[in-house]
């Protein structure tokens, strides 16, 4: 018996150390050094506060601001998940209709088909992009709500939007976080409160 039991524990000990001590560490110390700004949670800040992440989105619900992609979590950084309702679950269907409704409400002169995704949740509940069809969507209620032409509220979403990953990976998308605070930045007329 102490034949067997001995050599387990060594190599429960060993392997505790080295996937559960050093594993761990050694990722931790290449994600801080070659990747420091994600591996804190690349924190948004302004004038000393924090305000947000690029990382994961929040809610936006002023008309002077840019919407995010829906969230079936609501934004809560705790958690991640998606709706996981199938395209013909009426749920899914009343929930689009909904949010079809809410920004034609918002936005009632703006007649132009509206960006899927700002009618459905993404997968993890907490994408920080929109895609930039769906920033340009915004731009009449945006503008209206600042007082300002619509052109430089578009002018500014064109300066946000951010190209695909190493020029191949993903679509282009507009951080909505960095865009919002980009407007009340460059067109502080009116700016609204979130």
């Amino acid at each position: 018996m102490k034949d067997i039991v001995r050599p387990a524990l060594v190599l429960l000990a060993l392997f505790t150390l080295i996937c559960g001590v050093a594993y761990p560490a050694l990722v931790t110390v290449v994600a801080r050094t070659a990747f420091a700004r994600q591996a804190t949670g690349s924190i948004v800040t302004v004038d000393g506060r924090a305000v947000g992440s690029t990382l994961i989105g929040q809610t936006f619900t002023a008309p002077g601001y840019c919407w995010g992609r829906p969230s079936a979590v609501g934004y809560d950084g705790t958690t991640s998940a998606g709706s996981n309702l199938g395209p013909s679950n009426p749920a899914l269907a009343a929930a689009v209709s909904e949010r079809i409704a809410a920004l034609r409400a918002a936005d009632p002169d703006n007649h132009a088909p509206i960006p899927v995704d700002l009618i459905t949740a993404s997968a993890s509940g907490l994408d920080p992009h929109v895609s930039p069809a769906a920033a340009r969507y915004q731009a009449g209620r945006i503008a209206r709500a600042r007082g300002v032409a619509a052109a430089a509220v578009r002018a500014v979403i064109d300066r946000h939007v951010e190209g695909r990953t190493l020029g191949i990976l993903g679509e282009p998308r507009v951080g909505v976080v960095a865009l919002n605070l980009a407007l009340d930045r460059e067109l502080p007329a009116a700016a609204p409160r979130r």
